[in-house]
């Protein structure tokens, strides 16, 4: 990331914390920078500037300056066109928040990842506790973060490179991709090849399919999160 000052980028908010007696600590998605630390000076402070503005799931222009590891913000400005979440989309916002903070490195930016964060957040505004829509969010952008990290999933062949069977059943193994499912290995949890394929579409509109894909993308996100438990799905619990 280049240091010194940036101004006016599109960010959002993904956590904040008490710092010192005034001031707040806090962790910033942003379009061009990634995920960057910025000490907001001041910002608990009855007539601070920035009182009020720095709040998640709002799109932001922030401006920043500085060289170390946390950035000093200068400035914040609402952009407005958002409505505010509520009930399950409100846990379902700080579930994505919270993947952001876990996955994400700092300073690396990741653009698409940026404007499907943002789309998912409209989707999330305008679905108020429609339970379909909001599953069908949260499977699109867990694939969108694994990819954009690397860790992209093949959904449409299998390990050898065959196409995926709809008919057929399938194991999905980490770093290998979906494995033919046989009856002697019947205890292994399987998937069908046609929620592998919906998958690979974005298409959540089938319950089998978002229930396989609920469990495949819960597995594979604890493998990569090392095993750490996410707060903001106990909260929802």
């Amino acid at each position: 990331m280049p240091r010194g000052r940036v101004d006016a980028q599109p960010a959002y908010i993904l956590h904040v914390r008490p710092y010192r007696e005034t001031s707040l600590l806090v962790e910033a998605f942003s379009r061009d920078y990634g995920r960057v630390a910025l000490l907001a000076r001041g910002a608990r402070r009855p007539h601070s500037t920035l009182r009020g503005l720095i709040m998640a799931f709002q799109p932001l222009e922030l401006s920043w300056s500085g060289k170390g590891e946390v950035l000093t913000l200068i400035k914040a400005e609402w952009q407005g066109g958002q409505p505010l979440l509520a009930g399950q989309p409100l846990f379902c916002g700080y579930y994505l928040n919270e993947l952001l903070l876990r996955l994400l490195p700092r300073e690396d930016a990741h653009p698409r990842l940026f404007a499907h964060y943002r789309n998912i957040l409209r989707r999330l505004g305008e679905s108020a506790d429609r339970q379909e829509m909001a599953e069908s969010g949260l499977r699109s952008f867990e694939r969108a973060l694994l990819s954009e990290l690397g860790y992209g999933l093949t959904l449409d062949r299998d390990h050898l490179g065959q196409p995926i069977v709809a008919a057929a059943h399938y194991h999905y193994e980490i770093e290998r991709g979906p494995v033919f499912a046989t009856e002697h290995d019947a205890d292994r949890p399987a998937l069908a090849g046609q929620s592998l394929l919906d998958m690979a579409c974005d298409d959540y509109a089938n319950a089998v399919t978002r229930s396989e894909a609920k469990q495949l993308m819960r597995r594979l996100l604890a493998y990569y999160l090392e095993g750490v438990e996410l707060h903001s799905r106990t909260l929802f619990i």
